[in-house]
Parts: structure tokens; C-alpha cells; sequence
């Protein structure tokens, strides 16, 4: 197994920049500065953040493999309208499990800090809960690709759930809530799912998830705008 074919873009590159069309739209939004105070962070640690996503989203960091099957190589595989890359692979055993950086590791730790900074352990405990398990309901077992979700599932149902638990808190709410709840609800708790399904990286994160796990940190920007801008003009 070579590191090198374990990285790559978890999406056909024109669905990718869809994705960094997102991005840079979030960037020149007039209200920007404004939400991501709302959501706990700088406007530029929360653009950092942002970017460091998309890029990480390339990294996988391998944690188990298992045991040797066929698998699919070199395809574009799509599903509810978003085309997957499945990379070209040589050489290769079993479906290797592995942890996405920009869709697994980066949105954990930050929403881990946002539980912390917000204290909304209780508040994001349920929103998580809810949004894992409807996310785990829609998610599908794709051959050659592993655990996929329609791509904007994560972002309506963490928006409903957020603004319902808090409106004032929605947008940290719907960070956390949409990462760790569509990781967990559709990664991790079908990884026994994974094995049979010819996928050469079943990566936690990675494609199938990252895309709507990035937009709903589009989406958190997007509500802190909406409701924090009445606060702060409320404030002076």
C-alpha cells in the first residue's frame, strides 16, 4: 500500500469547486464580520478555517484495514446528483480505513473548542443526537465509494435543528451539531457497513460526508448572519 494513493480529491474536481465557489461567496459576504463573532471565532481564523477544511479534505490518515477483497480503482461514481472520486489504486489489499483531516479531524476539534468556548454541552449534546440519527437513517452503502449521504440532507436538518434548540446559539449549534452528527451518524455507526463494498478508502469524513459537512460550516456563517446582526445593533 503506497501513503501517496491514499490522498486525494474526495470529489470529481468540477463538483470541488463548486464547493471553493462556496467558500469564496462566504468571503464577501457584507455581514461576515459580524458572524463569525457569532459563532466564537475571528473573521480570519474562521476563513483559515474554512480553507484548511477544503484543503484537508485531500489528507486521509489510515487507522485499520481490512481483510482482502476486490476492490473498485479509478472510477467517478454518482450519487444523488455529486460525482465521488474513487482513486486509482495498485497494489492494494482490503478497504483501508482511514480518518479525513479537512472532513473528520479539523471540524472535530473545532467543534470541540465551540463546546467548550459556548458551553453548549447540553444544548449540542441533543442536537447532535437528532442530526446523527436522521443522517443515519439517509445514509447508503455505495459500492466502490462506502458510506454516502444526499449532499444537502446535513445542511436542512441541521439548520432545523439548530434555530428549534436555539436562535441565538444556531450558528455554533449548527456547526457542531452538523459535523459531529453526520460523522457520526453516517460514518461511524455503519462502518460495519464498509466491508464487501469494493471500496478501496473508506474514509471517516472523507467522500460521501465532506461535502455536506463542509456546507454546513457555510451554513453556520450563513445563520450567524441572520441573527447576529439584530444583536448587535441591540448591543449599541
Amino acid at each position: 500500500m503506497q501513503i501517496s494513493q491514499m490522498n486525494y480529491l474526495p470529489l470529481a474536481p468540477s463538483f470541488f469547486a463548486i464547493l471553493i465557489g462556496f467558500f469564496f461567496i462566504v468571503l464577501i459576504l457584507r455581514s461576515v464580520r459580524y458572524a463569525y463573532e457569532s459563532l466564537g471565532v475571528s473573521s480570519n481564523a474562521a476563513i483559515f478555517l474554512l480553507f484548511a477544511t477544503l484543503i484537508g479534505s485531500i489528507f486521509n490518515i489510515p487507522i485499520a484495514e481490512l481483510p482482502p477483497e476486490r476492490v473498485v480503482s479509478d472510477q467517478i461514481i454518482d450519487f444523488f446528483g455529486m460525482r465521488y472520486v474513487v482513486p486509482v489504486v495498485s497494489d492494494w489489499g482490503g478497504t483501508v480505513v482511514a480518518v479525513n483531516v479537512g472532513g473528520a479531524v479539523i471540524p472535530t476539534m473545532m467543534s470541540i473548542y465551540l463546546l467548550i468556548k459556548r458551553e453548549l454541552w447540553a444544548k449540542g449534546l441533543v442536537a447532535t443526537a437528532i442530526v446523527a440519527l436522521v443522517i443515519h437513517w439517509m445514509a447508503n452503502p455505495v459500492p466502490g465509494l462506502g458510506i454516502a449521504v444526499p449532499v444537502f440532507m446535513p445542511v436542512l436538518v441541521t439548520a432545523i435543528v439548530a434555530v428549534i434548540l436555539s436562535r441565538e446559539e444556531s450558528a455554533p449549534l449548527a456547526y457542531i451539531s452538523g459535523s459531529l452528527g453526520t460523522l457520526i451518524g453516517a460514518d461511524l455507526t455503519n462502518l460495519d457497513k464498509v466491508r464487501g463494498l469494493g471500496a478501496p478508502v473508506a474514509s471517516i469524513g472523507g467522500a460521501g460526508t465532506f461535502d455536506g459537512i463542509f456546507l454546513t460550516g457555510i451554513l453556520a456563517v450563513l445563520l450567524a448572519s441572520i441573527y447576529a446582526r439584530p444583536r448587535a445593533a441591540r448591543a449599541g
